[in-house]
């Protein structure tokens, strides 16, 4: 009778490393998200490696990527952090909901309209850390880069949770100064003699950040930025007419609409990975920003309802 085979001894805490490097692909980024210097996440790697006798990733200068068998034991890693988190939750039962919570959304509402509405939530959640990560690009869901995620679009993918809270108007804006200078249009035509501020076509990575072709293709274009809040900071500036967000223009009385009809509406949406439903601290998060984007929407949307056929909604 063979002997029974030994079972493979590694520590659990090292999956935790491997996860990480496996949705950034890149040490430094794996560090950074884990607080821990790049070399302790090489080294921790390298040891589950040698534990489990196999070579998880394929190391090149562009980064890391999975192998067949790092690609299998994925999946099983994902299920043990799953159960940790459930583990977590059970033995917090009955106590507030605490910890960090990792919201991920673009530079713009991140900045002008969740920011200021956070602390609302953190007045009644004083146990809860809400950590805000804002980008211009595209945000990859499947790397867990945050828990909950705000966007102008339905994002894709497997296992999510994604439920449309509300929406948003975008307008034409020119400071008091600027219009002083130039002008106040009275019709579209009147545009071809003004300057206007837009995104850098090139770097926007999600249509829905096009807003100003979509009402109107300016002839001069005099300042151009990835940036929402440097486009804001331009426009304030007296320096152009920009598409901002109702929730950006009124952070500043002097921004004054021009032409009200050309405007477009864009979709608020927020998503959340299928497994982290059940943590208490992301859904009170979810609830509250669900909450606060439904009473906001009158803000949101401008404060009124234009009509007319120079209005475009995006759907």
């Amino acid at each position: 009778m063979s002997e029974a085979r030994a079972p493979l001894r590694y520590d659990w805490n090292d999956i935790v490393y491997f996860l990480a490097v496996a949705r950034h692909k890149n040490l430094g980024r794996a560090a950074k998200v884990l607080r821990v210097d790049h070399t302790t996440v090489s080294r921790r790697v390298r040891e589950l490696e040698r534990s489990l006798g196999a070579n998880l990733f394929k190391r090149s200068r562009t980064g890391f990527t999975l192998t067949e068998i790092g690609t299998r034991l994925m999946r099983h890693a994902e299920g043990m952090e799953n159960q940790a988190n459930a583990l977590t939750e059970t033995v917090g039962v009955g106590s507030d909901a605490g910890g960090a919570v990792r919201i991920a959304t673009m530079e713009g509402i991140g900045s002008f309209y969740l920011t200021a509405r956070l602390g609302a939530f953190r007045e009644r959640h004083p146990g809860i850390l809400v950590e805000l990560i804002t980008d211009t690009r595209t945000l990859d869901l499947t790397r867990r880069e945050a828990e909950i995620f705000v966007t102008f679009f339905r994002p894709p993918g497997r296992g999510l949770q994604t439920a449309k809270a509300g929406e948003f108007r975008v307008s034409l804006f020119a400071s008091e100064a600027y219009l002083a200078r130039h002008g106040h249009p009275s019709k579209t035509a009147d545009l071809e003699a003004h300057d206007f501020i837009d995104f850098v076509d090139e770097y926007i990575s999600v249509n829905e950040n096009k807003w100003l072709s979509d009402v109107y293709r300016p002839a001069n274009t005099v300042f151009r930025s990835t940036s929402l809040v440097a486009q804001y900071a331009a426009v304030t500036s007296g320096q152009g007419i920009a598409m901002l967000p109702s929730f950006v223009a009124a952070n500043n009385p002097s921004l004054k609409p021009v032409l009200p009809k050309l405007s477009t509406v864009r979709d608020i949406w927020i998503s959340t990975h299928d497994d982290t439903l059940h943590v208490s601290r992301i859904k009170e998060v979810v609830k509250f920003l669900q909450r606060q984007i439904q009473e906001d929407q009158d803000f949101l949307r401008g404060g009124a309802t234009h009509d007319g056929d120079d209005r475009v909604r995006l759907k």
